[in-house]
């Protein structure tokens, strides 16, 4: 083999990793399909309202504490080990789970898979650069990161057609197949490494307690801070709580030489600013993904199938397009395409934040077209950006971070939405109620009364079945104003993305392909 001969990777690797790319796409599907579904399991189990949400949580706290150990894990398992193990682990919790007969029993198996399917999406990204050269990086970066963010828009449609057509106990089965092909091909193809097993004797124990604390403590309260309120309840002391932890995980590991969390990685301005655009995307991505079901159920009053159906758009606009951008990522720098990807995206986000109580899938045909054709512009070069240039020694702690990012900003952007829709929609009710009484023909366009019904002021008291009729119609008009702040809310934050990639240094990938060593 010459100098100028590229690197050539072995068919072996190539469907090690596609068996690693099929156990991602089946732990971040997951997610969806049980979100979809949790009225039928509710129903199934006897679960009472108040604590139905703890099915979803119970998976993504387990979930965001898995990412950053991943890097520590990776370098003392291998990606090989590792990822048999995750993939296996996690297909024998989606078993427990659908062999559960209560509450805790369920819990305590979302926990078990969320852990080990919280491993899989790291494990991916690090493979992309441990696994290939350069010219094919970005071909390997397609395929896991379109597979990552195709699985949301997938979910709702398996979601919903798995419970119309069959038990709740098929939204966990349906991972087994795959998971087996998956863990047996990525046992016989991924290559043996030689490691260092001592490691595990290493892992810092009390920092992996003071990292479980500050995210469960931040995921919990994010998730309750919309409901209970941001200054009361629980919801400040597990703020604080979360702060605290961080800090002094932060303070402890930056003095050790085998930390469980490589926070010296964020010295690099690059990888930084990766992480941080990836922080922001996943606001925009797991908000976009959020806000269409919530507008589609409690104002077009859709079932979960048809809401799958419609929010297809955005997964076949993305799968479509996702060639333009692998061609364009090694001509182009990361910063152009960083800069394009954004604009267009916070572009579809913004065109959904004129919605109507009428708008359906006309009206939000176009918008996911231009979200789907920026999601890689949005993954590709951040990804690039953050991991590109880091040592393969640093490299698993690099991908654990950078996709942690992109959780926690998904967290808190779900957060925030939350807060706007249900702290906004019973203020414009007021309003819109108050207007309308007031004789405001407009409004009574607006929510959807015909033309004549209100002729001037009301003085008298509102009969009952005229109330019956108006109030809900309120409601609607309400919520689809507070979720037209909340599209615009994530439409700020992608010009807040916008600005961050003018830092992204404006250099370009080379478009030659890596020489080979002997």
């Amino acid at each position: 083999m010459t100098a100028n001969e590229p690197v050539r990777v072995q068919f072996a690797t190539w469907v090690g990793f596609a068996a690693m790319c099929l156990g991602m796409f089946m732990a971040v599907l997951d997610v969806q399909i049980v979100a979809t579904a949790l009225p039928a399991i509710r129903s199934a189990l006897g679960i009472g309202d108040d604590r139905m949400s703890w099915v979803q949580t119970a998976y993504l706290i387990s979930e965001v504490i898995a990412i950053p150990l991943t890097g520590f894990l990776t370098r003392a398992l291998g990606v090989r080990i590792l990822f048999s193990a995750g993939v296996g682990v996690f297909t024998v919790a989606s078993i427990g789970c659908a062999a559960s007969h209560g509450f805790e029993t369920l819990i305590a198996w979302r926990i078990l898979q969320g852990f080990s399917g919280g491993m899989l999406i790291p494990l991916v990204f690090s493979a992309v650069f441990l696994l290939f050269p350069i010219h094919l990086q970005g071909i390997a970066t397609m395929i896991a990161g379109m597979l990552a963010v195709l699985a949301p828009s997938v979910g709702p449609v398996a979601g919903g057609w798995i419970t119309e057509t069959a038990s709740w106990h098929w939204l966990f089965l349906v991972n087994v197949t795959p998971g087996i092909i998956a863990c047996a091909l990525g046992v016989t193809m991924l290559a043996k490494k030689n490691l260092d097993r001592s490691l595990l004797r290493t892992l810092d124990v009390v920092g992996l307690a003071l990292m479980a604390t500050c995210l469960a403590s931040l995921e919990i309260g994010l998730k309750e801070a919309p409901t209970l309120g941001w200054l009361q309840g629980p919801t400040p002391l597990l703020l604080v709580l979360s702060l605290g932890a961080g800090v002094t995980l932060g303070a402890r590991v930056l003095r050790q030489r085998s930390p469980v969390l490589n926070l010296h990685l964020f010295r690099d301005r690059s990888f930084s600013l990766g992480c941080a655009l990836s922080f922001i995307f996943g606001m925009g991505l797991y908000g976009s993904v959020y806000l269409m079901p919530v507008f589609l159920s409690f104002v077009r009053d859709h079932g979960s199938l048809t809401i799958g159906l419609i929010m297809l758009v955005t997964g076949i606009t993305q799968m479509a397009t996702s060639p333009v951008a692998v061609w364009l990522e090694p001509r182009t720098s990361a910063k152009v395409l960083s800069m394009l990807g954004f604009a267009v995206f916070g572009s579809g986000l913004a065109m959904s934040a004129f919605s109507t109580t009428g708008t359906d899938f006309d009206g939000m045909f176009w918008p996911q077209v231009i979200r789907g054709s920026a999601i890689m512009l949005c993954l590709l070069p951040p990804t690039r950006l953050a991991l590109g240039d880091i040592s393969p020694e640093n490299l698993p702690d690099a991908s654990a971070l950078f996709n942690l990012m992109r959780n926690l900003g998904g967290a808190i952007g779900l957060a925030l939405i939350d807060t706007v829709i249900w702290g906004r929609s019973p203020t414009i009710a007021k309003n819109l109620g108050e207007d309308l009484l007031a004789g405001d023909s407009k409004i009574a366009t607006l929510i959807g009364l015909p033309p004549g019904f209100v002729t001037g002021p009301v003085s008298k008291h509102v009969a009952p079945a005229v109330e019956a009729i108006v109030q809900p119609l309120i409601q609607k008009a309400a919520l689809t104003q507070a979720i037209d702040e909340a599209w615009a809310m994530l439409a700020c934050a992608m010009i807040l993305a916008f600005t961050l990639a003018l830092l992204v240094p404006a250099t370009r990938r080379p478009t030659q392909p890596q020489a080979a060593t002997a």
